[in-house]
């Protein structure tokens, strides 16, 4: 029988990449009058970061960007000894490239290398570059092929607004509260202009090693969409998928936008809450059923019930939540509302709460935008005007949910 306690605390080819020819208004892609951070590509790898695949126990993806001078990319990789001599057994591996032109006319390559039939358990090293410049060395960790012992992955709401000064503090604040987290959940609205390539600078600095360590899980906001002068979505801004390089095994038209990962005994989906949402429930179904996982985590980026004032997410409500009630989901995460809430008392009628649904719902913020919270009743912790993170631990039969304010050292 399934557990459902959960303990929860409040404290080498190329492509051109197009950009869309109508879009939000040029100004707000564009980086601001005095500069805190430099953002322009250059011959030495930058942007690096790690993601999940399929298979975390043996594999690994990594990506990162350079300027249009560099012809080929390629990293290397080899398993951490005790001896600094490793490099000399280190393997090398060609990256596929893809050619990005964004709003400023500046041309950048994005790298992608998928290193495949690793060890299990098992600490490696990495570098990346073109075999003139590289990066530095740098370590993570596979997977365990089965669960042996608890691990932790941290969950972070909105980034969005004045990234590099502020949210840095969110994240580098969850890194040292769970320094060995195996893997981070963005939940979208990692920045504020989805063609804003100082925004998307602004988040790799303010992430620092991080992201280049533990793996990057994210769905998108919002604002990782270009929209049109009247704010009607057109597409996503070209920037998103050469960054991120998610499990290809969502349903057809959805690549990097809805997945899984099957990390020990967790099942991880993330979906699309932007649009094609009765689209997504076919396979979600089939997500949700087809497993053997002791647990179940879910996350996207519009609420399933708001925790804000004056915000709903009707067709989010009426297509995925039954899915969630049917198949028994643990732990659903979710962004878009600046504001903090989470309860498991969550029903199409406001008031009409289910304490025995045995889905915990969570909506956070990481960034400094911030909203009025609501009365809503499904909330049985709520917060307002505070930056978050959440470090969940997974154990074999409860999961432990913590929330921390960023004066919690």
């Amino acid at each position: 029988m399934k557990s459902q306690y959960l303990f929860l605390p409040m404290l080498v080819l190329f492509y051109l990449i197009p950009v869309y020819g109508i879009s939000q208004l040029l100004e707000k892609n564009l980086a601001p009058n005095t500069l805190d951070i430099d953002y322009k590509a250059s011959p030495r790898p930058d942007r690096i970061l790690i993601t999940l695949t399929e298979n975390p126990a043996t594999e690994i993806m990594i990506t990162w960007r350079t300027d249009s001078t560099v012809i080929k990319g390629i990293a290397q990789i080899a398993k951490v000894e005790k001896q600094n001599d490793f490099y000399k057994k280190a393997i090398e591996k060609p990256s596929t490239t893809t050619v990005i032109t964004s709003l400023e006319n500046e041309n950048v390559i994005y790298h992608k290398v998928k290193f495949e039939n690793l060890l299990p358990n098992s600490a490696y090293t990495y570098r990346v570059g073109d075999g003139t410049y590289w990066s530095e060395w740098i370590q993570f960790r596979t997977s365990e092929e089965e669960f042996t012992e608890p691990f932790q992955f941290i969950y972070l709401g909105d980034a969005q607004n004045d990234i590099f000064p502020l949210w840095s503090r969110a994240i580098r604040g969850a890194y040292k509260k769970a320094p060995n987290a195996r893997f981070i959940i963005h939940v979208g609205d990692l920045v504020n202009h989805a063609q804003n390539n100082y925004e998307w600078g602004e988040w790799f600095k303010a992430s620092g090693f991080i992201p280049k360590m533990t793996p990057t899980l994210a769905t998108l906001g919002n604002h990782e969409y270009i929209k049109d002068k009247s704010g009607n979505k057109l597409g996503v801004g070209n920037l998103w998928a050469p960054q991120f390089n998610f499990p290809d095994n969502g349903p057809n038209g959805f690549e990097d936008r809805t997945y899984f990962v099957d990390y020990l005994n967790c099942r991880i989906i993330c979906l699309d809450s932007n649009s094609d949402i009765e689209a997504q429930k076919k396979w979600l179904i089939k997500t949700l059923s087809d497993h053997h996982k002791q647990w179940v985590v879910v996350f996207f980026h519009h609420p399933v019930i708001s925790a804000a004032k004056g915000r709903a997410n009707d067709t989010v409500l009426r297509h995925w939540k039954p899915l969630f009630d049917k198949y028994k989901v643990d732990l659903v995460l979710q962004g878009h509302d600046h504001v903090y809430g989470r309860g498991n008392m969550v029903n199409p009628g406001l008031g009409q709460g289910n304490k025995d649904s045995g889905t915990t719902y969570v909506v956070s913020v990481s960034g400094r935008k911030m909203y009025s919270l609501s009365n809503h009743p499904w909330m049985d912790k709520k917060g307002e005007n505070m930056q978050l993170y959440q470090v969940i631990t997974v154990n074999k039969n409860t999961l432990n949910f913590k929330a921390y304010t960023l004066d919690i050292h």
